[in-house]
């Protein structure tokens, strides 16, 4: 939904800095980001610049660090680049595709197989000589985001392989960085809360800046389009896809936070994208592997699902990811929205009056293949109004597609004239045309600093969601409940996240003076893991449990249970969705944390210890679990001490 793990900035140096001629592409290899001479650059970028010369404005960093937006060099620049592309490099730019390894020349032998059998080429580079694609999506499991400094020389390689080619262009980079638990770029680059914890949060503020800085980081690393903020209202509590990383049930209180989220990633020069248009908030049908029904009215949808993506668009949104799903009220043709034109020209850009770039969810996805075949689906995407069309299972089938509709008729070169102009005025805007490196400086001076984690650890502790407290369990006491015991549920850490969940909760209440040890128990403990941990508990001062996704059957209520029968002490921690506590009505003291990343974790251990107060709200109710109609917890419920 990317998110596909099949599935939301520093500017770059000015002109002043210091010439520095080592290679881009062979620093991949030696791990340093290295950045090309000023020379080089220009001569990588002579025919477009001289194009553009006369309608591009330099960009300058401010005293913030982040670039002022350059002004778009007008249409008729841009259409003279357009004319004098081939057929088949203008069907080439409106693909954004995966390629494997962490180097755009010299990846690992592994990667290079995985790329000959799925694209049919060895490296980034032949993928952009022999398919002139106008931008690559990075992913952790594609070996392309190992740590920051190889992800700016990858960057730096593609850009260098794109620029040498005959009316080479720069690529548009991009990656699924939502935060929580969808991050393609891990540690040590800053990793925040989740959407969904944000909306625990509730400021605009903090949306704000976890946008600014998030896009700055990315900026330095070459990645100029973030899939993300996820805009879409997450009405339904079994929505397997969405859940946590939407900001909330409330269409207003998300609209908020989305335009506040854009408008950070794009003051910092990183094309933010709101996704999954008209919506994918009501679902219990993963797309990734299914097709959704969306049953809502068009009255329902007005009220439910559009609020956000219209503020998006009021806040500039540069682009804007379709979903892969049905939605009847929008249009009964039983077409996905990805293939839609009544939902894609007819609502979104004609009613909402948005003119930006349109990209595809990734076409590997079920959702998107159930109706059409792999050489269908890219054709009726554009004819649709697609501008970007994302990650196909097979390239060469889509791209052949394309260039035979256009052969045949199907499609006029106009269209893609028209797709093609989009994306290249969001390049220009981006800075890509000016400077579409990335430097080694860059990235230590923004990735990961000091002052960036100490701010997403300020938004996490702001996140953190009281539920429970009876008879003031919480906090703990290092004198009177000095040791711990932390079990329950280590489900796979998000990307860069150091994990277990169990580990980083215990490690992090050592750090605060108790003596805390852990014990993975598992989603589905076994009697014999209970007993285990039972018997670990009558050891203990008082015991914290992490759980992850309840359920009325779910093993994982056996073990509270039995814990709580020890008479000790029992915090419970959901790590994921918040309606766990619906199902675990006699605990005592109960806390929402939205996602088991690592900074969500720390945060949860300081409110637990009483080193901060419990600030988050909920943002979704929480219905009964034995009256699914009845609201246990309603939006805006949270504890303090």
């Amino acid at each position: 939904m990317p998110d596909s793990s099949t599935g939301s900035t520093g500017n770059t140096e000015s002109a002043q800095t210091a010439e520095n001629t080592v290679d881009p592409v062979n620093a991949g290899s030696t791990g340093s980001a290295a950045r090309p001479s000023r020379r080089a650059v220009l001569a990588a970028t002579t025919a477009v610049t001289t194009v553009l010369a006369a309608g591009a404005t330099a960009h300058a960093a401010g005293t913030s660090g982040a670039p002022s937006v350059p002004a778009s060099p007008d249409d008729r620049k841009l259409r003279a680049l357009v004319s004098r592309m081939t057929l088949e490099e203008k069907v080439g730019q409106l693909f954004v595709m995966r390629v494997y390894g962490h180097s755009a020349t010299e990846p690992d032998q592994a990667d290079i197989d995985a790329n000959l059998k799925e694209i049919g080429v060895r490296t980034a580079a032949e993928l952009l000589e022999k398919y002139r694609v106008g931008g690559i999506i990075y992913f952790t499991w594609a070996h392309n985001t190992r740590d920051p400094h190889q992800i700016a020389s990858l960057s730096n390689g593609i850009q260098k392989a794109s620029l040498g080619l005959p009316r080479g262009l720069p690529v548009l980079i991009s990656t699924d960085q939502e935060h929580g638990i969808v991050a393609r770029v891990g540690a040590p680059a800053t990793l925040f809360p989740g959407a969904m914890a944000v909306g625990a949060g509730g400021s605009r503020s903090d949306a704000r800046d976890l946008g600014r800085i998030a896009g700055r980081e990315l900026r330095a690393l070459g990645i100029r389009q973030d899939y993300a903020p996820v805009a879409d209202v997450n009405v339904n509590p079994a929505n397997p896809v969405i859940g946590v990383r939407s900001f909330g049930s409330e269409p207003q209180a998300v609209a908020r936070l989305v335009a506040a989220e854009v408008a950070g990633f794009q003051r910092s020069g990183v094309a933010a994208t709101a996704k999954h248009f008209p919506g994918h908030g009501d679902t219990a049908v993963d797309s990734h592997t299914g097709f959704p029904v969306i049953t809502h009215s068009r009255e329902q949808w007005e009220r439910l699902d559009a609020p956000p993506f219209r503020a998006a668009i009021a806040a500039g949104i540069d682009s804007i990811m379709t979903a892969h799903l049905m939605v009847p009220a929008l249009d009964d043709s039983d077409d996905p929205a990805t293939l839609s034109r009544p939902i894609l020209t007819g609502i979104l850009r004609e009613e909402l009056g948005y003119d930006g770039v349109v990209v595809t969810d990734s076409l590997g996805m079920e959702g998107v293949r159930t109706k059409y075949g792999d050489d269908r689906v890219p054709v009726l995407a554009l004819k649709a109004g697609v501008d970007q069309l994302l990650n196909p299972p097979s390239l060469d089938v889509a791209w052949n597609a394309v260039l035979k509709a256009v052969r045949d008729g199907e499609l006029t070169e106009a269209r893609l004239d028209e797709s093609i102009l989009r994306v290249l005025r969001l390049k220009a805007k981006l800075g890509l045309f000016k400077d579409p490196y990335a430097s080694p400086d860059g990235v230590d001076r923004r990735v990961g600093t000091r002052a960036h984690r100490a701010a997403a650890d300020r938004i996490a502790e702001r996140t953190t969601t009281l539920l429970v407290n009876e008879d003031r369990v919480l906090p703990l006491s290092r004198r009177r409940q000095p040791k711990l015991l932390v079990v329950g549920a280590d489900p796979a850490s998000p990307s860069g996240t150091t994990g277990p969940p169990t580990g980083v909760l215990a490690g992090a209440l050592n750090e605060l003076g108790f003596t805390a040890t852990a014990l993975s128990t598992g989603t589905a403990p076994s009697a014999a893991t209970i007993d285990r941990a039972v018997a670990a508990a009558r050891e203990a001062d008082a015991v914290v449990v992490g759980t992850y996704n309840v359920t009325a059957s779910s093993s994982q209520r056996t073990l509270v249970e039995r814990l709580l029968a020890t008479g000790r002490p029992v915090v419970a921690v959901a790590i994921r969705n918040p309606y766990d506590v619906a199902h675990l009505p006699a605990v005592p003291a109960f806390l929402a944390t939205y996602s088991w990343t690592d900074v969500e974790l720390r945060a949860a251990a300081r409110v637990i210890a009483g080193r901060v107060e419990p600030r988050g709200t909920l943002p979704v109710p929480v219905q009964r679990a034995d009256d699914p109609a009845a609201v246990l917890y309603p939006v805006g419920h949270g504890l303090r001490y």
